[in-house]
């Protein structure tokens, strides 16, 4: 007899998931979270999450709280964002945490790629986010601040100019569900191969065939938004040192900047010639 389990809102299924621990003491942990990942179980994830990972880790731990459906979690990245996440192991250091990200004392910048080329070399986007009335699943800006909506402010700066993306550093001052993505999609700059927000589509450049091949292969190298959480800076909890983490561009992000580069650069020759 063949039984399909589904878990419970609140029971989390340990799992042997390996991972990237950037830094750990009785406290917190930091991790890397892999793009593809969801961060806790939900409808249609019940296995294969950051938590799922961490209830096993943790097992013999005995502050952890294990029972709590999001055990340790006090702040949250995309599945197909990748980068860093802090975790604590207590309550105590979740309440410090937490309140370190309520109040806005945290230091968040993540790396993204997006379409179009930024007149300015910085900016600020400080416009109000909400869900879409139109599709449960998206966020969108609300200029008026609609009911429902939340104060949302992204600060920008260009670090790489390749044309028709660029590469721009997003410093947040608040943590909204898609922030970056709303916002850069606001301004005109969706992310790169961002699917739910217009991103996976040719918008900037040539008509050409060879052109068309070449975002294709991008597309195929990073099959997800090109987002990444670079570095994170808090107060620790029980030592109030300033910890500052930053963590490496993953390779299929890398990749397609490595591309990009290539790309750019033999335009840039052809030009000259």
């Amino acid at each position: 007899v063949m039984v399909n389990y589904q878990p419970n809102d609140t029971e989390v299924i340990p799992e042997n998931i390996p991972l990237d621990i950037v830094y750990e003491d009785c406290d917190l942990m930091v991790v890397n979270k892999p793009a593809g990942m969801v961060v806790h179980p939900g409808h249609g994830n019940f296995t294969g999450t950051l938590v799922n990972g961490l209830v096993w880790h943790f097992k013999d731990d005995p502050q952890f709280p294990s029972d709590d459906p999001r055990p340790g979690l006090v702040h949250r990245i995309d599945k197909d964002t990748s980068g860093l996440l802090v975790i604590a192991k207590n309550p105590e250091a979740k309440a410090f945490l937490g309140a370190q990200f309520f109040n806005k004392t945290t230091e968040r910048c993540y790396h993204a790629l997006v379409w179009g080329n930024f007149e300015e070399n910085e900016g600020r986007v400080d416009i109000p986010i909400g869900r879409s009335k139109r599709d449960r699943l998206q966020m969108c800006v609300y200029p008026d601040g609609d009911e429902g909506s939340k104060h949302a402010v992204t600060n920008y700066r260009v670090l790489e100019r390749f044309g028709y993306v660029t590469l721009v550093e997003c410093r947040l001052e608040t943590g909204r569900t898609h922030q970056i993505r709303v916002h850069m999609q606001h301004l005109g700059h969706p992310l790169f191969n961002d699917a739910r927000y217009g991103g996976n589509e040719i918008l900037k450049g040539t008509r050409f065939a060879k052109y068309k091949q070449f975002v294709e292969n991008c597309f195929a190298v990073c099959p997800r938004q090109a987002l990444h959480a670079k570095t994170l800076g808090f107060e620790h909890p029980r030592t109030h040192e300033k910890m500052f983490f930053t963590s490496e561009t993953p390779n299929d992000f890398e990749l397609l900047l490595q591309k990009w580069r290539n790309y750019t650069a033999a335009r840039d020759l052809n030009n000259e010639e």
